[in-house]
């Protein structure tokens, strides 16, 4: 029944096409309507023990509910938090699934978020197309921008919060005053409002969001990057930089702030088995660091999901999609092989991986870790990367554009993704006459096909109804 209401993929591996079908399955099993007691009207996404509304939950689940063709929405979540926003312009990390007030705890006691929504919001215009819903939020997002700017933001440009509102669990960052992460989110949200603005072909919303985005840039540069190490660090009260490597400091790449020069350097660590180039990519902390842990250890060597998606994504940005491509498919291997181990042991998905062999991450000291079946980290990349970089395929419904990026010529596609109102489908077969593209389509769109290791690239008008062409012919 399922099959029948979101695409499907085809890929070489059937593992990988199982689960991507398995995931949907599961999100269909967890999938709950909102109650008038927490004010949350339309579905949203689950997961075994969830007490709270999180924020970055809710922004993780939105980035592969776009690709369900509407059948599980990605707005009311959202909406939810929308709908939260104080007069100060704060909306707060958690609400309570019982009664919908607000979540402050010690060590988060402003209820402070990564700032994702603009990001999120700029994919599903480039997903669903609704540009008066973009005209709707911006004011949301403007006032948000407004608190953060009132609340974290100190005199030398840098903004700090505690610890409790980063993602990086367990690991000592008791020193941090400044965030890398937190200051490379901004930037991603500044540079996204920008973004917004020339959609809506507003000029002063863009120039003033862009000059916030480069004063922001400008001081990540300057004060949290270090030459000699080619990384971004966080800094203490005193400005000083704290020399512990964090995975969570290549949100620099999504925010585009290293020029090429320092992205080589940066971008070397990832594949150095002695930092974070371990089988599976990435843990939180480098296995040059004293508390990384083969066990896990929560965070402290831990791999999570969500954090190899924002690597990956910015991979793509600095023109590494062959090495993108081939971090998602390593770690999807490990996800599956974690939920169909060895022997008799029954095994699932989890919040966090052991970064060398299969299985879920370790903690004694972090209660309720990790969390099982935790579907906002999973469906990351099990539906969003198996998509986007696994297959390859970037669309944009306003543009009518379908880009596919293949490093070389294989076995896959989709079949039944929804542009608005446009059915279509691409897959890619072996035939006796070589290489075929076969295409379906309801309505006229461009289609760009890119073949890495063939050097190819072309860029067609793909008429409605059935069409197919050769990849010896382009």
């Amino acid at each position: 029944m399922i099959k029948d209401t979101v695409p499907a993929v085809h890929f070489y591996d059937q593992d990988f096409v199982d689960m991507y079908d398995r995931t949907w399955v599961w999100i269909d099993e967890n999938w709950n309507q909102g109650v008038k007691g927490n004010s949350l009207s339309g579905g949203y996404l689950t997961y075994p023990g969830q007490k709270t509304f999180n924020q970055t939950q809710a922004s993780m689940s939105a980035l592969f509910l776009v690709y369900s063709n509407q059948t599980y929405s990605p707005f009311p979540l959202i909406d939810y938090f929308y709908s939260k926003q104080e007069e100060s312009g704060a909306i707060r990390s958690d609400y309570s699934m019982e009664d919908g007030s607000p979540i402050f705890t010690e060590d988060n006691p402003e209820g402070i978020c990564s700032p994702l929504f603009a990001y999120i919001e700029y994919g599903f215009y480039h997903k669903i197309g609704n540009k008066k819903r973009l005209k709707e939020v911006v004011p949301i997002l403007e006032k948000q921008f407004d608190w953060y700017k009132e609340t974290c933001l100190r005199e030398n440009g840098l903004y700090s919060v505690p610890n409790g509102a980063l993602s990086t669990g367990n690991v000592d960052r008791e020193e941090t005053f400044y965030p890398i992460d937190f200051n490379a989110q901004l930037a991603v949200n500044a540079l996204y409002l920008s973004a917004i603005g020339d959609i809506l072909n507003d000029k002063e919303l863009s120039f003033r969001y862009k000059r916030l985005y480069f004063s922001l840039k400008t001081r990540i540069n300057s004060m949290m990057w270090d030459n000699d190490d080619f990384f971004y660090y966080d800094l203490n009260a005193k400005e000083q930089k704290i020399k512990k490597k964090l995975i969570t400091s290549y949100w620099t790449l999504l925010a585009e702030i290293p020029n090429e020069e320092k992205a080589d350097g940066f971008i070397a660590q990832l594949s150095d088995p002695e930092q974070f180039g371990t089988e599976n990519p990435f843990p939180t902390i480098p296995v040059s660091d004293p508390d990384f842990s083969e066990l896990g250890d929560g965070y402290n060597g831990g791999v999570v999901p969500f954090h190899t998606y924002i690597v990956v994504k910015g991979l793509e940005l600095y023109k590494r999609f062959e090495f993108a491509r081939e971090v998602a498919i390593r770690h999807l291997y490990f996800i599956l092989d974690t939920l169909h181990p060895d022997g008799e042991e029954t095994g699932d998905v989890w919040e966090a991986y052991l970064p060398s062999k299969e299985g879920a991450s370790k903690c004694d000291t972090l209660e309720g870790f990790p969390v099982r079946r935790y579907l906002p980290m999973v469906g990351l990349i099990t539906i969003t990367l198996m998509i986007e970089d696994i297959i390859g395929l970037v669309i944009s419904l306003p543009r009518k554009t379908v880009d596919w990026t293949m490093t070389t010529l294989e076995v896959m596609g989709i079949e039944g993704l929804s542009l608005k109102r446009n059915m279509i489908t691409i897959l890619s077969n072996k035939q006796p006459r070589g290489w075929e593209i076969r295409l379906e389509s309801e309505k006229l769109y461009y289609f760009t096909i890119e073949i890495m290791d063939e050097k190819k690239k072309k860029t067609l008008p793909i008429p409605s109804g059935k069409c197919s062409m050769l990849i010896d012919k382009l």
